[in-house]
């Protein structure tokens, strides 16, 4: 940490106050689930039937990928094997497994004020009931484990979770490792600042500034890749990496960079959660959030896909609802304001 500039960042944001909200956020962190471990490990497995055609399609779609979001199987209701080992846990056992976010706030967190024993709340905490509900009978039959950012992906391989619901992009090189439901979630990378910062959005106004990104984010590989290709403003400093996203937002306010790039949904949320800082000019990527799960878990892709379909339909209790009791607040494009319309896989 640089002395010097810590000391003119907490002058700025009030040195009292960004120190205290950095050690809640630490505390917060601390007690909330513990978070998963794991490395390596391939999806392997074959499938049954139809499925391995279905599978096979998969493959190949991965490798042609132009349009990632619509690389998934059909919506069915049909169990299948993945869904008859998720069943067959006994006992207390018996629930799915879901890798979460603890910490972005509106997404997947614990919110304070609700009691010490508050459960996970959110977006993508809502999606992950709904699917419990839909293939064991219970919204509630759902163990959640919290994630960082890069151990998504060796999570779900290595048979830790049965799926992720983390605000996770659907794209290309994801593909390759996991299989994808279609989008619930349209975004894009945004420039999060200090309302006080001349940084005006993804521009040359970034020229010699230190940016944080999430190890392992769409954020930081699209970064990396504008910098390989020199379009990426001179002198940008992209080694500030940390595990959590909200991680960057304690850097932020601690003067220890000058900006953080991220999903808008997400930088939304926590410009929500601190007024002095601000989403800087207009998303300069389009993304969409799915969930992940093993490459081989055709039925279950498309179980979650007809959830999917009657989440977004359900007019009293499904997305819409979710998307006003969560993000209306903090997210001021109409565009966002509805679900993306899914496209399937061809499958002959």
């Amino acid at each position: 940490m640089r002395a010097g500039r810590l000391r003119t960042g907490l002058k700025g944001w009030g040195g009292v106050g960004a120190m205290a909200l950095a050690c809640v956020l630490a505390v917060l962190a601390a007690l909330l689930l513990p978070t998963v471990h794991s490395h390596g490990g391939g999806g392997g497995g074959t499938d049954e039937g139809g499925h391995g055609v279905a599978h096979g399609s998969q493959a190949r779609a991965a490798q042609e990928c132009t349009d990632p979001e619509k690389q998934t199987l059909a919506p069915s209701g049909d169990d299948g094997p993945t869904i008859d080992e998720i069943r067959s846990r006994g006992g207390e056992k018996r629930k799915l497994i879901v890798g979460v976010d603890q910490n972005s706030y509106r997404w997947g967190y614990r919110d304070p004020n609700n009691g010490g024993d508050a459960g996970l709340e959110g977006f993508d905490i809502d999606l992950a009931h709904r699917i419990a509900e839909d293939i064991l009978g219970d919204a509630d039959a759902v163990q959640f484990k919290a994630i960082p950012t890069d151990q998504r992906i060796p999570a779900i391989q290595d048979g830790r979770v049965d799926m992720v619901v983390r605000t996770m992009t659907i794209n290309c090189d994801r593909l390759e490792d996991v299989a994808f439901s279609a989008p619930y979630f349209r975004t894009g990378q945004q420039v999060l600042a200090p309302k006080s910062s001349k940084i005006t959005g993804y521009d040359g106004t970034l020229a010699g500034k230190e940016i944080c990104t999430a190890a392992g984010s769409t954020a930081l590989s699209t970064l990396e890749q504008d910098q390989a290709d020199g379009t990426l403003p001179e002198g940008v400093d992209l080694r500030t990496t940390v595990p959590n996203q909200l991680d960057c937002l304690v850097r932020l306010q601690l003067g220890e960079v000058d900006a953080v790039v991220t999903d808008g949904a997400l930088a939304a949320s926590q410009a929500a959660q601190d007024p002095t800082v601000e989403l800087k000019g207009d998303a300069f990527t389009t993304e969409y959030y799915g969930v992940a799960m093993k490459k081989d878990a055709d039925d279950l892709v498309r179980r979650v896909n007809r959830v999917l379909e009657q989440w977004r339909a359900d007019r009293a209790g499904g997305w819409q609802h979710s998307y006003d009791r969560w993000l209306s607040e903090t997210m001021d494009d109409a565009a966002k304001s509805r679900p993306p319309t899914p496209q399937y896989l061809r499958e002959s």
